[in-house]
């Protein structure tokens, strides 16, 4: 599933100017949560390197925001044990930091929703592996905010994954990834 979920915030939206907005990586934040079939899950954060894009004519014409994929936290978990499930995540089985230390977000076009609500397309990167996506994204008093949603078996991401593995029973990890992004711009 590359789609969003139907709302990105409850929030007033605002419209914008047309400007290149660059993204204050410290100020600004993604929220990562897994779900596994036995309806636990896992969530933390994960940072941004670098970003920015460009609202011409009304649209968010283009953008690009590279994520450190070695900063991948987990915020469930006592902090005992958090560094297992964090080097897990880190690994071949699931994002492979070693080979593959950022992930990429690429802004084609956008179409308008409402007005500051724009529907967003582009190319998402996890690996060596580029899919199309799509996402709301919305620019509030709190931030930019988006809410988007991948199928981590779509970028090799096999671990625990019904599309790969049979018989897993209440082992099973659900192959969508939730990411709630806040950005903060100049």
């Amino acid at each position: 599933m590359n789609s969003s979920t139907q709302e990105t915030s409850s929030d007033e939206t605002f419209s914008a100017k047309d400007s290149m907005y660059n993204i204050l990586v410290d100020e600004s934040l993604i929220t990562w949560t897994g779900k596994e079939l036995s309806s636990k899950l896992h969530y933390g954060t994960i940072n941004l390197i670098s970003g920015n894009f460009e609202i011409s004519a009304g649209l968010i014409s283009k953008g690009e925001f590279v994520v450190d994929m070695t900063t991948i936290i987990n915020q469930d978990l006592p902090q005992e044990r958090r560094a297992r499930l964090e080097n897990h995540l880190k690994s071949e089985d699931f994002f492979f930091v070693e080979s593959y230390p950022e992930a990429k977000i690429s802004i084609s076009e956008s179409e308008i929703i409402a007005e500051g609500k724009w529907l967003v397309l582009g190319e998402l990167t996890i690996k060596s592996y580029t899919h199309p996506i799509q996402f709301e994204m919305s620019n509030s008093q709190e931030g930019w905010k988006a809410n988007l949603v991948f199928d981590r078996s779509k970028y090799e991401v096999r671990f625990r994954s019904g599309t790969f593995f049979e018989n897993l029973g209440d082992k099973l990890i659900y192959d969508d990834i939730e990411l709630a992004i806040n950005l903060k711009t100049l």
